[in-house]
């Protein structure tokens, strides 16, 4: 609730004229039969025609303003609810994209998507309803039973009883209610992660005819969903027959003792007109109420959620260079002592879940000068691409240190250290957008600049090849480009930016040895200041760098180029014999 009653504050001026037009409506809705009842008990018995029409229409008047401010309000409230509910998508995701790699790991993919949508919508439903709600149901109720008072004590004493012990009914439901509609959110988020998994690896699922098989794993989960929701609902759903039964006996309560006060002269019967009227408003104001508390209870649960990303704490701040540790040599990239694992039920880049007692890396050492080029190379999940995160601070290490330009990483701003790299990572992206706009990535960059790296890509061949050029729509995530012309797309948005530090996670796994050694070719010849690290499944994409830098299950068993590496490391030399023996 937090949440919301913060972001309620931005438009406290718009809430409260809301909250303003809906009471004048509502005082409006309570003098109708409080008019009638004045009208049948006092003016028709005097025969006045003229005060009879007068009074009939001050009842139309009154109607009309009542129907004309509730629909002022609602649409006010309505503007108010979306501007709120923006807000706090724009917030979280503004956080979300802003997330430690740590962060994301915790809170899961799936879960963000669902907070971004289901939640939101949840409090935006909320906040909707309570501008008008939270004013009209206690007004009614209270007002109904105030009005009743002034026509017949006795009478209105039923009403009296009955409040308290409905609303008491309420507030202990919703008591139980927000627990469990946070349970039917997390059900939500196994929904969202199954459906995600199956909708981006639906070419698996179909190629290995396994549709019925991932109906019946996505059909458990939305089970489970509709189970806890169902269950969510039904106890919220108890005030419910609960209040009506207590009305109904209310109502005839309130029958049989009014038409035994009008029997015995005690009562005019049109006070029996006007306290049914108030008795049904006492009614609305009544359930309004419980529609409050299970509003309440299922958006509390999601702005608790929502509240959870926005207010997770900062947990890589930038260090000053004395809380900083300070590198034992003046290389360019530095690796001291480097020990990481990624925490317990966290996925690394690599596809392969860390744990809190296996290292991903273990007392990793290595350095690189400016302008030079590391070669990466190992099985999978050995924690090639768990470098780079370090490198670029998706992660701090846990030992050690990681050091650029003869400073700790942990002392640079954020965008400040990656304006330095360009980076085309193992799993990358292709937007919905034009060729052009996924190069540039909202970077100014002239279109030379562009050209230039679309040739060095070998790009230009199959982009000039299209009708609109760099103009050219791509699907999302690609899906009208082949796989190796998303890579070659990949690695010119890589080298358009001209980056300090050029990076290649298997950024060549789609391109044929021809183009791949063409590739390489044009980096070292038309980027030679770039410092380039390279992480490859190929020796021969590494062969000709400067170093090479061999793991295996996270430690480094041989550093060197590539004439020392095969003099040295039996497992580099077993790859490359491999490999090459294959090519021929």
């Amino acid at each position: 609730m937090k949440l919301i009653i913060r972001y309620l504050r931005r438009y406290s001026g718009s809430v409260a004229l809301v909250m303003m037009v809906k009471l004048s409506g509502t005082m409006c809705e309570l003098m109708l039969p409080y008019i009638l009842e004045h009208l049948l008990d006092k003016v028709v018995p005097l025969g006045d025609v003229l005060q009879i029409v007068l009074w009939g229409l001050l009842m139309i008047v009154a109607a009309i303003v009542t129907r004309q401010l509730n629909v002022t309000a609602n649409r006010r409230a309505v503007e108010n609810a979306h501007n709120i509910s923006y807000d706090v998508r724009q917030a979280l995701f503004k956080k979300s994209v802003n997330l430690t790699g740590a962060q994301f790991d915790a809170f899961g993919l799936p879960s963000i998507i669902s907070r971004m949508t289901s939640d939101s919508y949840n409090v935006q439903s909320c906040v909707q309803s309570l501008q008008t709600l939270f004013i009209r149901a206690p007004i009614l109720l209270v007002g109904s039973i105030i009005l009743a008072l002034t026509m017949d004590v006795q009478m209105a004493l039923i009403m009296i009883l009955m409040a308290p012990i409905l609303v008491v009914v309420c507030i202990s439901v919703s008591r139980f209610g927000i627990p469990m509609f946070h349970k039917v959110q997390q059900r939500l988020d196994d929904v969202v992660r199954i459906m995600r998994e199956d909708i981006t690896g639906i070419r698996v699922v179909k190629a290995l005819s396994k549709e019925e098989y991932e109906k019946r794993h996505f059909g458990a989960a939305n089970d489970a969903m509709t189970a806890q929701d169902i269950k969510a609902s039904t106890v919220m759903a108890l005030p419910g027959p609960i209040m009506q039964m207590c009305i109904n006996v209310g109502l005839v309560v309130v029958v049989l003792l009014g038409a035994y006060r009008v029997n015995a002269g005690l009562m005019d019967d049109a006070v029996i007109l006007a306290f049914l009227q108030y008795f049904n408003m006492i009614a609305m104001g009544i359930m309004g109420i419980n529609r409050i508390f299970m509003m309440l209870s299922r958006a509390s649960a999601s702005a608790d959620r929502i509240d959870e990303v926005i207010q997770a704490p900062e947990d890589q701040r930038v260090l000053s260079l004395e809380e900083a540790k300070q590198p034992t040599g003046d290389d360019f990239i530095r690796f001291e002592d480097v020990s990481f694992s990624y925490g317990e039920g966290s996925t690394n880049r690599e596809g392969f879940a860390g744990s809190e007692r296996e290292k991903c890396l273990s007392h990793i050492t290595f350095s690189i000068r400016r302008g030079e080029s590391l070669g990466i190379i190992g099985s999978t999940g050995c924690g090639k691409s768990t470098i780079l995160n370090l490198l670029m601070r998706f992660y701090d290490t846990e030992e050690g240190g990681v050091f650029l330009d003869g400073k700790d990483v942990r002392t640079y701003d954020k965008d400040e250290l990656h304006r330095r790299f360009g980076v085309v990572f193992q799993n990358d992206m292709i937007f919905n957008d034009t060729l052009r706009r996924n190069i540039t990535f909202g970077r100014d960059i002239p279109e030379e600049q562009i050209l230039q790296a679309v040739e060095d890509a070998m790009a230009a061949e199959f982009i000039n090849g299209l009708d609109a050029g760099l103009d050219y729509m791509a699907d999302i995530k690609g899906a009208n480009l082949s796989g190796g012309q998303k890579q070659r797309m990949y690695i010119a948005r890589a080298l358009a930016g001209n980056p300090e530090i050029l990076i290649l996670d298997d950024s060549s796994s789609a391109l044929d040895y021809k183009t791949d050694a063409a590739l390489r070719k044009a980096i070292f010849s038309h980027y030679p200041n770039s410092t380039t690290i390279m992480v490859a499944q190929r020796v021969s994409s590494v062969q000709s760098l400067t170093n090479i830098l061999v793991l295996e299950d996270g430690k480094c068993i041989g550093y060197g180029d590539h004439a020392h590496l095969l003099k040295t490391c039996p497992t580099y030399r077993t790859i490359y014999e491999t490999q090459m023996g294959a090519l021929a």
